[in-house]
């Protein structure tokens, strides 16, 4: 949430999203390691996966035993921790294939792409679980992550929608101590993603409004910190109106190093 093992433990810190207690591994993949990948299973429904890259294993849940754990990325949660994934440049069939012992390595995610050197990327796993036909939907999106702000002051925040039942959604940023409001970006539909916007670090609460202007999704007290970019997702079904189930719609935030 490895530079392997050890470097995920620092971005477990680091990101808003919390590690669960199996160590998530950040698989080592072809030198050298020119473009990088960060995945996420926000499938609602999906098993626990592993991300592959045609037959190369991305990302793995380790067990207190050694062994890889059968749980795999769970639904919503990122794979190693958050942390990207690095792997020489090339056509890759991305995918999420099933960590459980049932159906084991079947592939239910899948997104043909070209990875580019120097680029990074964030493929998710979204929409809804089909439990018959054993798929779900998926996209890549790529990170125009910018670079280290000389501003000690500022931080980067995008906006991506990853609610496959969702009409267009607009992320609103209000800063908790003077109430200032920043738009990230615009109105981002299904499968979309804003730039990454510049705006003073701190404490923020945000939601996602749709075109009435009424807030759909809310979270508060999320600390953006200064020199730092973050990802806000959305995800979830947005039929679901219970204030606990899992399944609800959420605003999940990701540290992008």
């Amino acid at each position: 949430m490895t530079r392997h093992l050890k470097f995920a433990a620092l971005l477990c810190a680091a990101a808003l999203s919390a590690c669960g207690d199996d160590a998530n591994q950040l698989l080592a993949t072809t030198a050298p390691a020119a473009a990088q990948v960060k995945f996420f299973n926000f499938g609602v429904g999906a098993p626990g996966v592993n991300f592959y890259a045609n037959t190369t294993k991305m990302t793995a849940i380790g067990s207190a035993t050694g062994t890889e754990s059968t749980t795999g990325t769970t639904y919503g949660n990122a794979g190693a921790g958050g942390a990207y994934s690095a792997i020489a440049p090339g056509q890759y069939d991305i995918s999420g294939k099933i960590a459980a012992t049932t159906d084991k390595d079947l592939a239910i995610s899948k997104v043909t792409a070209t990875l580019e050197a120097g680029k990074k990327y964030s493929f998710y796993q979204s929409g809804f679980y089909n439990t018959t036909t054993k798929t779900v939907d998926s996209f890549l999106i790529e990170d125009k992550v910018p670079p280290v702000s000389t501003d000690t002051a500022i931080t980067y925040v995008r906006f991506v929608n990853a609610i496959s039942n969702s009409t267009p959604l607009t992320l609103y940023a209000k800063k908790t101590d003077t109430g200032a409001q920043v738009v990230i970006g615009g109105s981002t539909a299904y499968k979309g993603a804003t730039d990454f916007v510049a705006m003073p670090g701190g404490f923020y609460d945000l939601s996602a409004r749709d075109s009435t202007g009424a807030d759909k999704i809310v979270r508060t007290g999320v600390s953006l910190n200064s020199r730092l970019v973050f990802t806000i997702t959305a995800r979830g079904d947005m039929t679901i109106t219970s204030t606990t189930s899992g399944n609800r719609p959420q605003l999940d935030a990701t540290f992008n190093p």
